[in-house]
């Protein structure tokens, strides 16, 4: 952890409400990335259920 991390964690960060800005989120949907803000109200309500996963190495 650098100086700066430790330092931003100590206080919070700072920012008004005001000042911050959205985050845009985008996903991969039948083989190209597409903004979630896009997405139809079911559509987005199937994103947000999905699970993530980490597929475990196969040992030789």
């Amino acid at each position: 952890m650098s100086a700066m991390q430790g330092d931003t964690e100590d206080r919070g960060c700072g920012l008004r409400p005001e000042e911050r800005q959205p985050c845009e989120v985008w996903t991969r949907v039948m083989g190209y990335h597409r903004p979630v803000a896009s997405f139809n109200e079911g559509k987005k309500g199937e994103h947000y259920e999905r699970r993530f996963f980490v597929e475990n190495r196969l040992s030789a």
